[in-house]
This record gives C-alpha cells, sequence and structure tokens, in this order.
C-alpha cells in the first residue's frame, strides 16, 4: 500500500493520505485530505487528482473552511420537561 502523502488538490495548505485500497489488485487508492477532507480515488482524471488543474471555482482556503456554515445547521438541544 501506497502510504506517502499527497497534496490536496482543493486547498493549499492541505496534504492527504491514503484512506483506502482496491480490496484485490491494488487497482486504486482512495486519498483523503487532513484539512478539507476532499477525498479522490488515483484512477480520476487529472483535473480532480492534480492542484493546477482543480478548478478555481471549487478551490478551498483557509478562511474559505474557517467561514463556512455548519451544513445542515445543529439544532438546539432538547430539554424534556
Amino acid at each position: 500500500m501506497n502510504t506517502d502523502n499527497q497534496p490536496c488538490p482543493r486547498c493549499p495548505d492541505g496534504t492527504a493520505t491514503v484512506a483506502t485500497v482496491s480490496p484485490s489488485g491494488n487497482i486504486w487508492t482512495v486519498y483523503m485530505c487532513r484539512v478539507c477532507h476532499f477525498s479522490w480515488r488515483s484512477t480520476e482524471p487529472k483535473r480532480r487528482t492534480e492542484s493546477a488543474l482543480y478548478p478555481e471555482a471549487f478551490r478551498l482556503t483557509a478562511a474559505d473552511m474557517a467561514a463556512a456554515p455548519d451544513v445542515p445547521a445543529v439544532p438546539p438541544l432538547r430539554r424534556n420537561p
């Protein structure tokens, strides 16, 4: 299994690690970013796996992540009467 860290295509500060590999034949590897939690398979096209080719509109910065709302919003805790 390849456990080398990979740069995240979506966020500039991210480093991804191996989340899992194909159960037989070592055909694909799934990586997951430790910062933005973006995940991708090694078999996806380069526009999804390489930072320089990842669509600008979908990239995230640390400021974007800090300002992101909780979706769905967490409702207040109910109290039993």
